[in-house]
């Protein structure tokens, strides 16, 4: 059997495996392109004593995971960034007179990113609710809010250097 047999005969249950570990089905769809990759180039490796479907589902899960620990770190180091830059806001909303400047900028930016912004800061929504009521996901959300919180803080930066 060739692999192009190989790829047309299993494609779809790979795919259908991936897709219910992930529940989504563009990730399903790309991690399965990968593992069907993975296993191209390891073809002649392939000796035959395990079932082709079972070494093919592993590859596929393995594919997964690594996908997913990767996401979870840039989740991560992103979370860490976040609460670096989180500090500083606070910082500036604590004192009374960048409060007001911190609202003020904030009524001037432009939609989504200030609805976004005070959604998840002053109305402590997760992500995911922020982007449901957008229509959107939970990922357009993050990236709203981080946006529109650099752009505070390079408004702030700029008003500090200003003054001094």
């Amino acid at each position: 059997m060739d692999f192009e047999e190989i790829y047309r005969e299993y494609f779809q249950e790979v795919y259908l495996f991936i897709k219910s570990l992930s529940n989504d089905e563009s990730i399903a769809e790309e991690i399965t392109q990968e593992a069907f990759f993975k296993a191209m180039k390891a073809i002649e490796n392939f000796d035959g004593s395990k079932d082709i479907r079972d070494w093919l589902f592993t590859i596929a899960k393995n594919t997964y995971f690594s996908h997913y620990k990767k996401k979870k770190k840039q989740i991560d180091l992103e979370e860490k960034e976040a609460a670096m830059t989180g500090v500083q806001i606070v910082k500036h909303l604590m004192n009374e007179e960048d409060a007001f400047t911190v609202h003020q900028f904030l009524h001037s930016m432009n939609e989504p990113y200030k609805e976004v912004f005070s959604l998840r800061t002053f109305g402590e929504l997760p992500f995911e609710k922020i982007g449901r009521l957008f229509g959107k996901s939970a990922g357009w959300a993050r990236v709203t809010f981080y946006r529109a919180r650099k752009q505070i803080i390079d408004y702030m930066e700029e008003m500090e250097y200003e003054r001094n």
